[in-house]
C-alpha cells in the first residue's frame, strides 16, 4: 500500500491539560486514490492531514509513504490551503513559476512554459499578467492549484480549499479538481466537513468523529466516475453517511456504497 497509517495518536498540552487530537488511527491509501477526510470541527481531520504531510509528528504510531516513515514535509508533495497563499506583488504567471524556482536545473524559459501549461489546464491561460487582487476567490484558488501541479507532486494535500467560496464556484472547482485528478493521476487527500462534497469527489470517504479524533467508518464510493448530484445513488450515499454519524458504534467499520 502506498500510504500506511498505523495506530497513530496525537496529543497536545492545552492550558496544562492533555488533549487527545487523534486516537488509534489506522488507514491505508493506494497510489492515485482520492480520499476525503470528513467530519465536524474538532474531529482531527486537519491534524491527520498535517501528520501525513509531515508538518506534525504523531505522539505514537507510524505513518509511511512508499515504505519510508514520514518525519518531515517532502518536496515531492504539496499542500493547498483555503487562503490561496498567493504573493500579491507577483502576477499570476510568476506566482505559478514560484513552485519551480528552487530547481536550478530548470531554466527560466522552461519554467515559464510549464507554468503556462498548468494555467491553461485550470482555465486561466489568458490571465498570466493579472495580479492576484484582480481575480475572484475561485480564480485565485485555481492559481494555487496550478502552482501545486507545476511542482509535479506525488501527493496533493487539500485542507478545506473551497470552504470560503460561494456554492456555484465551489461546484465548478470540484469538477475542475476531478478532471485534473483523472488527467494527472495524482493521489489526493482532501479535508472537508461537507458531506455532499465528499461524496462527489472521493473514491473513499473517511468519516471522523471528535473527542477524541477517531476514524469511525470508511466508505468506498461506487456510484460511477461521472458523479451526478441529482441521482438516486448520490442521495442514497449521502443519507448513509448521515446515518453513520448518528450510529453509536465505536469501532472502525468499512462500507462499500
Amino acid at each position: 500500500m502506498y500510504i500506511e497509517i498505523n495506530n497513530v495518536n496525537k496529543q497536545f498540552t492545552h492550558k496544562g491539560k492533555l488533549f487527545t487530537a487523534l486516537q488509534n488511527v489506522n488507514l491505508s491509501i493506494e497510489k492515485g486514490e482520492f480520499i476525503c477526510l470528513l467530519g465536524p470541527s474538532g474531529c482531527g481531520k486537519s491534524t491527520l492531514l498535517n501528520a501525513i504531510a509531515g508538518f506534525s509528528i504523531p505522539s505514537s504510531g507510524t505513518i509511511t509513504i512508499d515504505g519510508k516513515e514520514v518525519k518531515k514535509p517532502s518536496n515531492r508533495n504539496v499542500t493547498i490551503f483555503q487562503n490561496y497563499g498567493l504573493l500579491p506583488w507577483r502576477n499570476v504567471l510568476k506566482n505559478v513559476e514560484l513552485a519551480l524556482e528552487s530547481n536550478k536545473k530548470i531554466k527560466a524559459r522552461e519554467r515559464t512554459a510549464i507554468a503556462k501549461k498548468y494555467l491553461d489546464l485550470v482555465g486561466l491561460g489568458s490571465f498570466c499578467d493579472a495580479s492576484p487582487n484582480q481575480l475572484s476567490g475561485g480564480m485565485q484558488q485555481r492559481v494555487s492549484i496550478a502552482r501545486a501541479l507545476t511542482a509535479d507532486p506525488d501527493i496533493i494535500f487539500m485542507d478545506e480549499p473551497f470552504g470560503a467560496l460561494d456554492a456555484l464556484t465551489r461546484m465548478k472547482l470540484q469538477d475542475d479538481i476531478l478532471d485534473i485528478q483523472k488527467k494527472e493521476k495524482k493521489t489526493i487527500i482532501f479535508v472537508t466537513h461537507d458531506i455532499e462534497e465528499a461524496v462527489y469527489l472521493a473514491d473513499r470517504v473517511v468519516v471522523m468523529t471528535p473527542n477524541p479524533g477517531m476514524i469511525k467508518s470508511i466508505l468506498k464510493i461506487e456510484i460511477g466516475s461521472e458523479r451526478d448530484r441529482t441521482s438516486e445513488d448520490f442521495f442514497r450515499t449521502r443519507e448513509k453517511i448521515f446515518e453513520i454519524f448518528n450510529m453509536k458504534h465505536t469501532h472502525q467499520i468499512e462500507y462499500v456504497i
